[in-house]
């Protein structure tokens, strides 16, 4: 089992992220992005926007166990952040969470 935090901090070190919630919709009806994060306490109907979206473009939207402060604090960022956006993972093992919830879905 990958540990998602460290995982985190390295796509954010190493990748290309982007942060926010109108980043992670736009990334989602484009699909630019290969996976979004958004936090346990990110508003509802963002949340339903960018997971409807993600559904259509193939984007997997996983939701962080945390709050956005939590999501801050492992990105290593000064300011809350609802939604994180993974275009290149870089070094980080991120993208095998995918996998692992598929396999748990199914």
């Amino acid at each position: 089992m990958i540990d998602i935090d460290k995982a985190i901090a390295s796509a954010v070190k190493t990748g290309k992220v982007t942060f926010g919630t109108n980043a992670a919709l736009q990334n989602a009806k484009t699909g630019r992005a290969k996976m979004i994060l958004l936090a346990s306490n990110c508003p509802k109907e963002i949340k339903e926007k960018i997971e409807y979206y993600g559904k259509i473009s193939n984007v997997p939207v996983i939701t962080y166990k945390g709050t956005s402060i939590d999501l801050a604090e492992v990105s290593n960022k000064m300011f809350i952040i609802s939604a994180l956006s993974i275009r290149e993972s870089g070094d980080s093992e991120i993208l095998k969470i995918i996998e692992t919830t598929e396999v748990e879905e199914d």
